[in-house]
């Protein structure tokens, strides 16, 4: 065992303790993959990442991520919330045009650094989505113990692999509860991360809530990639389109207040939000 730094950050949020927290180990050479999700399990955060130098050399740095349960290849707070991280502790720096690159298990992601930073909003760009039909939608509405969504659910693959039900209104999005032992056969059964479920008010504002209980997880307090997920199934819906973008709201059911920055460019969708570092210190492993 040695001490390696540990950072916890909060992301989407500009507020300590109301955003979705990630566990940061800085220096994650020499550890295994047990090791890694044995403090991840610990951690009991809905993840826990290990930076470790990059074996690409487009990338600054390489991360793992896991959940108390599993290894992902990508998820959004964490990587948002490592950029934070290492360009606090002055791992990497940001490239000419305000970017980091990440390497993780879909590959490469650029995280742009936004003006002001470390108060401005930190970025990046969705791996490239796909989306299928959701095999037995019935077992999902089932779960949520609702009739019937506005659409189809639908499969969205961006790295984790979200099942998207969008709902008429945000209120019942909000008045949700969810079997969390349903959605975890379904996560089985289809090789799926989680479900997000989401709804768009007239006046444009949108309201999402993730729950992965197979990873567990029983609800994500704000969730990137699951957000992004929406976005995608949002673009494929014809409901947004190259160059527009929204803010959706998460976590307010358990008492946090993340805020999400979606932004649909020429290169595809963007996914922000700013970070604040709640803790700061060092860790034997």
């Amino acid at each position: 065992m040695m001490q390696r730094p540990f950072s916890q950050i909060d992301v989407f949020t500009a507020v300590p303790f109301s955003g979705n927290p990630v566990a940061v180990v800085l220096d994650g050479t020499g550890l295994s993959a047990e090791e890694m999700q044995r403090f991840a399990r610990w951690t009991n955060l809905s993840e826990t990442t290990f930076v470790c130098a990059a074996t690409d050399p487009g990338a600054d740095y390489l991360l793992r991520i896991f959940t108390p349960g599993a290894e992902l290849p990508f998820a959004g707070h964490p990587t948002l919330g490592s950029a934070h991280a290492v360009l606090e502790a002055g791992i990497a720096r940001p490239r000419t045009g305000g970017r980091l690159v990440q390497q993780c298990g879909v590959g490469l992601v650029d995280i742009a650094v936004g003006p002001g930073w470390p108060e401005g909003v930190l970025s990046f760009r969705l791996p490239q989505h796909r989306l299928v039909t959701a095999p037995d939608a019935s077992a999902l509405l089932s779960a949520l113990s609702i009739g019937s969504s506005r659409r189809p659910p639908a499969i969205v693959d961006v790295g984790p692999r979200w099942a998207i039900v969008e709902l008429a209104s945000i209120a019942e999005v909000a008045a949700l509860a969810p079997d969390l032992a349903a959605l975890r056969a379904y996560d089985r059964a289809h090789g799926t991360t989680g479900l997000t479920v989401f709804a768009a008010s007239s006046s444009g504002a949108v309201k999402v809530r993730s729950f992965a209980p197979l990873d567990g997880i029983a609800e994500d307090p704000v969730c990137g990639s699951g957000n992004g997920a929406v976005a995608a199934f949002r673009l494929e819906q014809g409901d947004i389109a190259a160059g527009e973008g929204y803010v959706a709201s998460q976590g307010q059911e358990i008492g946090r207040d993340g805020r999400i920055e979606i932004a649909v460019r020429d290169d595809g969708i963007h996914v922000g939000g700013r970070c604040v570092s709640c803790i700061a210190g060092s860790v034997l492993l």
